[in-house]
Order: C-alpha cells, then structure tokens, then sequence
C-alpha cells in the first residue's frame, strides 16, 4: 500500500515538474512568438487602444486616427485623399495588416518602437507617444501626377537628381486606403483583391515591365563608357535593315524613311532607331551592357527607398539574337518606373546616381529626429563625359525627336520614349514609355519616368509621346514651379 501511494507521489510530483518546465518554457523562450503572433487578438487590440502617429507630406498629415464604435478596437486609420497618396502610405487595416510605409513604420507610429521611449517608459513598460513619418513627397508633383494619369492604368515616379529624394509616386488604377481600415469592411477587401486591374498593387515600384526603347540610353552608356563610339556625335557600324545574328528575323525601325542606317547615338536615339542599339548590344556583348544596366540598378535585390522595390532585370546566357532585342528593352529585360527614373537622375546629374528615397527623417511626438535619410550620398554609374554627352542627345530627343510633347517653356529637357510590345507577338496594346530629366534657371532639377500600360486611346495611337510624355511634362512642370 505504501509503495503504491509512493510511486502515485512521484508521478504527480513529475507531472507538476514538467508542467513548471513547460510554464517556464513558454514565459520565457516562446513568449516572443506569441506576441508576435498575427492571431494574437492582443496585439491589434494594443496597436489601435490610441491614435495613431502620422505620415507627413510637406508639413502636413495626410493619415489620421478615428474613435470607432464598440468593439475591442478603440482607434481606426484614416487618410486624407487616401486614393492620391496610397501609392507611398499604403494601408493599415484592423484585420488585413499593413503594408508600404504604414507597415515598415508600424512600431513607430503605434508607440511601440523603443526609440520612443524614456528612461521611465522602460522601466514602466508605459506605452510611448507614436512618432511620425516625414517624407520627401512634393504634394503639387504628386496631383499633377494623379491627374495626368487619369483613368489610364499606369505608374509616375518623380526623383530629384541631386538628393535622390522621390517627388511623386502614383499608381493608378489607385483605392482609398480608409475604405479597408475597419473592421467590417471585408465587401471592400474582396471587391480590391478580385479587381483584374489591380488597383492595391503598387505599379510604380511593384511590377517591372518591358522598358523598351527607354532602355536605349543604358546601352548607349555602355557604348560610350566602353569607348566603342568616342561620342554621341560618331556614326555607328549599323545596317539597315538589320537582321537578328544567326536568323531570318529582319529588326524593323518605327519609321521607315528615319536616317537609322550608321545611324549617330545622337540621331538614334532621336528618330529612336531599333537597328542601332540591338546591334551595338551584340558588339557590346550581353556581360558590358549587363554590367552597365547593374551600375544604374538593374539586377539589384535589395532597392529599399524604404519600402522594397521589386527587382528590374537584365538577363544573362543569351544567344546574339537575344541580346540583340535587349539593346532596344525587349526579350527579357523588365523595368520598374522607378528604375528608370533612376536612369534619368544619374544622368541629369552628371553620371552620380543619388541614392532614391522617399522618406526624409522619422520623428518622437516632440520632433526629434530619431532617423535622417537625407544625404546618403551618391554613386557615381557613368563618367561626367558620358552624362554630358547623353543629355546632349536626350536634349535633342525633345527638342526635335520622338518627345516633343515633353517640351516646357524655360526649362531645358532631355528624354526618352519607349513602346514595349505586350503580348504573343505583341498580340495586346504596348505600353507607353517615357523617361525625362528637367532643369529649371533657378537650379531645380527633376527626373521622371512614366508607363501608361492601357487607356482608352487607339492601338495605332498608343506611344510613348503621344501617351506617357505629356504625363511627364506635367509632373515636371510642377517640380519646377
């Protein structure tokens, strides 16, 4: 009997061992985890209990915080002119999460970040006041952007060559961001999620594309950094027609009576002659022109300005042909508008590229700056000559080529247009390029690129000129006002 009860006392003595084992376990090593559970209810109970920091643009909040009605929950999100901005706020929703700057700054601006907090905050564990998020955004770049886009579906990046600072962001088809704030708002979460124009993705900096002839001024960089032409005022070694290395394939130019044979960069990239570049992308070779795109960008994994942009892409391991419909952005180069705003800032800014951002500094409640972004410095992607020599081009590309719509009294303008075919044998409408520098009497500087990926125009009146560049202009007229 005794024996039976003592063995009975060891097994519960064990049992209470290895529940304070695992109590202890928990507390102490899965504690973490649990909190940071997405299921954890506690934690989107903590994150709207008070109102939320703000996202500054030029001096003012264009998000705010709304006392909700019953529930757990007391704080909602809300934006002022939500579908104008979404593009670089993103959303913060009680049940979907965040995303953009709203879910990279989350801890910022719902108080939780340790830099906000005090000596006696940390010893409290007292939640501190949020903090706020001052970006580089010009609000008048960002309007002109918006309405020039319109109902088009398509993206606008604005950069300033020197500072690397991004003036304007837009995707549009847009959405508000305060319609999927709440908690009852899964219809308008749904209604998003299933639109085939996917209006929540961030088109700007999230869907690389086709560059097409915008691509032209990287190998054009190339050549003129190699020394395969000694300037943008040199004939080239180009026939025209040209036909693909090792096909049948004869590469057509957009016009047939343009003067593209042995064409100059400077009138190639003016009359934007198809045969000129994919040849000099084979004289290159695809490792030069690879090299060059990735000194711009290109390839990069990791281009956080602070949200992460997806990769644009130069391909490797192409036969001649392949890289020959590289040099004019096709076969398997893709580009973000980002990215070739970048293009254009680097060389609007004598071949240094400034790295891009959107955010200038991060602030406590009081204002002190907790993080400055501003003046990382710049990386030189192309010789002073080079630059030079290309904005020369790109100049004339305005004054009298294929971009004329971007013109701009007083101001001097240099671009490129670009249509990149869409589809199974370029089965569906192209897309309208257009990449641009600005220059104003007073020293203002900017740098655009625009894709206009569908709109109501004509198939035959879909280009880069007639569609993307007077986006560009409005964009740039407003950056130098």
């Amino acid at each position: 009997m005794h024996k039976t009860i003592r063995h009975t006392s060891v097994f519960v003595l064990l049992l209470v061992l290895a529940l304070l084992v695992r109590a202890t376990w928990v507390q102490f090593h899965d504690s973490k985890a649990l909190a940071d559970d997405k299921l954890n209810r506690r934690n989107a109970i903590e994150q709207y209990a008070y109102p939320l920091g703000d996202i500054i643009v030029a001096g003012d909040a264009v998000t705010g915080s709304k006392r909700t009605k019953g529930g757990d929950l007391a704080y909602k999100r809300t934006y002022k002119d939500g579908p104008l901005y979404s593009a670089v706020t993103g959303y913060s929703s009680q049940v979907y999460g965040a995303t953009q700057l709203e879910g990279i700054y989350k801890d910022l601006l719902d108080g939780t970040d340790n830099r906000l907090k005090n000596p006696l905050d940390t010893l409290t564990d007292k939640r501190a006041d949020p903090g706020e998020v001052l970006t580089t955004i010009d609000p008048a770049v960002q309007k002109a952007a918006y309405k020039a886009l319109g109902d088009k579906k398509g993206a606008a990046v604005a950069i300033d060559p020197k500072t690397g600072k991004i003036l304007g962001m837009v995707s549009t088809p847009s959405y508000d961001p305060s319609k999927i704030s709440g908690l009852t708002d899964g219809d308008a979460w749904k209604a998003l999620t299933s639109d085939e124009d996917k209006p929540m993705v961030n088109r700007a900096m999230r869907q690389p594309l086709p560059p097409g002839s915008t691509f032209k001024l990287v190998v054009a960089a190339a050549a003129l950094e190699d020394g395969l032409y000694g300037s943008v005022d040199e004939k080239t070694v180009s026939p025209n027609p040209y036909t693909l290395p090792g096909t049948r394939t004869v590469l057509k130019n957009e016009s047939s009576s343009a003067p593209c044979e042995n064409a100059t960069i400077r009138t190639a990239l003016q009359y934007s002659c198809n045969n000129v570049f994919a040849k000099m992308a084979v004289d290159l070779g695809q490792d030069k022109v690879k090299s060059q795109a990735e000194k711009f960008g290109f390839n990069a994994d990791k281009l956080d300005v602070p949200v992460r942009a997806s990769k644009s892409a130069y391909p490797s391991d192409m036969d001649k042909a392949q890289t020959a419909l590289t040099g004019i952005g096709q076969f398997d180069v893709t580009a973000t508008p980002l990215q070739m705003a970048m293009v254009s800032a680097a060389i609007a800014n004598g071949g240094e590229l400034a790295s891009p951002h959107m955010v200038s500094k991060v602030t406590d409640s009081d204002g002190n700056v907790l993080q400055d972004y501003d003046g990382d410095g710049a990386e030189r992607v192309v010789s002073s000559s080079t630059a030079e020599g290309l904005q020369s081009a790109m100049e004339t590309v305005v004054s009298k080529g294929t971009g004329t719509n971007a013109q701009i009294s007083g101001a001097t303008v240099g671009g490129k247009t670009g249509t990149a075919q869409h589809g199974e044998n370029n089965s569906k409408t192209p897309y309208a390029w257009f990449t641009s520098y600005a220059k104003g009497g007073d020293g203002k500087e900017v740098a655009v690129a625009v894709i206009v990926e569908s709109s109501d125009a004509a198939r035959s009146e879909v280009s880069g000129n007639g569609l993307a560049a007077p986006i560009a202009s409005a964009m740039m007229r407003a950056a130098l006002r």
